[in-house]
């Protein structure tokens, strides 16, 4: 029996994390970069959302249910976009620009208490 890659993705809806003043996070991260630095995170994670599941080496996870979207941005420059995925949603809980090897603590720390905060209101 042959099985189509079609048949093994999911479409997963994207959603920005909101803070409990109306702010999204990612999304003012992203307002702040610029124009071409968008459009590149803006596509992978585009690509993750229409592909899902994706491994390496556009995404990885970091632990059980949270990932991480890798662009390669312009002047070799690296960014991270950590989410979640509940059913079939894409939470978008943190990005910044990485800047060593690992992953910093505080980095890690924000996106786990913004999954523990999302999974506890939806």
């Amino acid at each position: 029996m042959v099985h189509s890659f079609y048949e093994r993705t999911t479409y997963l809806n994207r959603h920005f994390f909101c803070t409990d003043n109306g702010n999204e996070p990612v999304r003012d991260w992203l307002k702040g970069l610029s124009a071409l630095d968008r459009k590149t995170i803006g596509e992978d994670v585009k690509l993750t959302q229409f592909r899902w599941p994706l491994g390496m080496p556009l995404v990885r996870k970091m632990e059980p249910g949270l990932w991480e979207v890798r662009s390669r941005l312009a002047g070799g420059r690296m960014s991270r976009v950590l989410f979640t995925v509940d059913g079939h949603e894409m939470v978008l809980l943190h990005g910044f620009e990485k800047k060593s090897q690992k992953t910093p603590k505080e980095d890690l720390e924000l996106a786990r208490k913004r999954k523990r905060r999302w999974h506890e209101e939806n």
